[in-house]
């Protein structure tokens, strides 16, 4: 069985000796052989070459992203299993997502702006995560992981899936938790009922001075609802992505009040590439094996995003 992969399969651990790599990134070469591959993992890139490629993939049985969204893999050809990467960047994103909370809520742009004016200004109070209430709008591995870390922070953290269960409140329940939340998280899936879901009516309902965090896709927020809040000074946002995206020069939200900018790099750290060899190997050793592969998701559905 052939399997294209998008780094060396040196990095491997414990697969078994039953399979031929070919190594390929349809951004830079795709060879004959990789065209005729079984396994497919694709190169972790925000491009759509390597993607296109499947639809030429005649032998195509298993596609193993790196992504843990999969809005960008829909539609798969019919009879090819998508496995996604839950679990791969729950480290990089929840880090990613924490990390922008306390950007925003110490004024790091102010300093950075400081500093390059060679201004010392050490009385700027600002505010902290310590006894803030975070809503985390995601009930799935990334959502827990920020939970795990929040925590250490002194947070109240609520998650909200879409059905309640334990230590997980109904998303019918978003607008009496939102109302009372200091920051929102959002970590949901990209789907027909996530996209557009933090509109007028959602970020109306936040408190003034909220800060919201999105780590999840851009299309989930309604820019022009956004940059309405952000304008009139009621809001914040911290934004991983955004929509359009690539954002482009000159757009509003690069330069709205209250806002940071961060070009979707939630998973893009060094802690993405040892989970990635473990869950790829991993799916090879089941493979081979016979056993039932790991995060295989449908069409209608996904997890996790980042």
């Amino acid at each position: 069985m052939r399997v294209c992969l998008p780094f060396s399969p040196d990095e491997l651990v414990g697969v078994p000796d039953v399979y031929e790599y070919v190594v390929a990134d349809a951004t830079r070469h795709w060879p004959k052989e990789a065209a005729e591959s079984e396994v497919y993992v694709p190169a972790y890139r925000f491009d759509r070459r390597p993607i296109e490629v499947i639809e030429r993939m005649p032998n195509l049985a298993v596609v193993q992203t790196l992504t843990a969204g999969i809005d960008h893999f829909l539609p798969i050809p019919k009879g090819v299993m998508l496995c996604n990467a839950t679990g791969v960047h729950d480290a990089s994103a929840s880090e990613l997502a924490v990390g922008l909370m306390i950007a925003a809520q110490r004024d790091f742009a102010g300093v950075f702006r400081s500093q390059q004016r060679q201004e010392w200004q050490p009385q700027h109070m600002t505010s902290s995560l310590a006894d803030k209430r975070v809503l985390v709008v995601g009930a799935g591995s990334i959502a827990r992981a920020i939970e795990r870390r929040l925590k250490g922070f002194e947070c109240t953290v609520t998650l909200v899936g879409r059905t309640a269960r334990d230590e997980v409140r109904a998303v019918s329940e978003l607008p009496v938790l939102l109302a009372r939340s200091d920051i929102v998280v959002l970590v949901v899936p990209l789907t027909d009922e996530t996209r557009g879901m933090v509109d007028r009516k959602f970020l109306t309902t936040m408190p003034d001075g909220a800060l919201l965090v999105n780590v999840a896709r851009g299309s989930i927020v309604v820019t022009a609802d956004l940059l309405a809040e952000l304008q009139a000074g009621r809001l914040r946002a911290a934004l991983d992505v955004t929509d359009p995206e690539p954002l482009p020069p000159s757009h509003a939200l690069w330069t709205a009040p209250g806002v940071i900018v961060f070009p979707h790099r939630g998973g893009a750290s060094q802690a993405m590439w040892p989970r990635v060899y473990r869950l790829v190997s991993d799916q090879l050793l089941r493979l081979a094996t016979g056993r039932p592969l790991l995060n295989v998701v449908s069409e209608a559905q996904g997890r996790d995003v980042q």
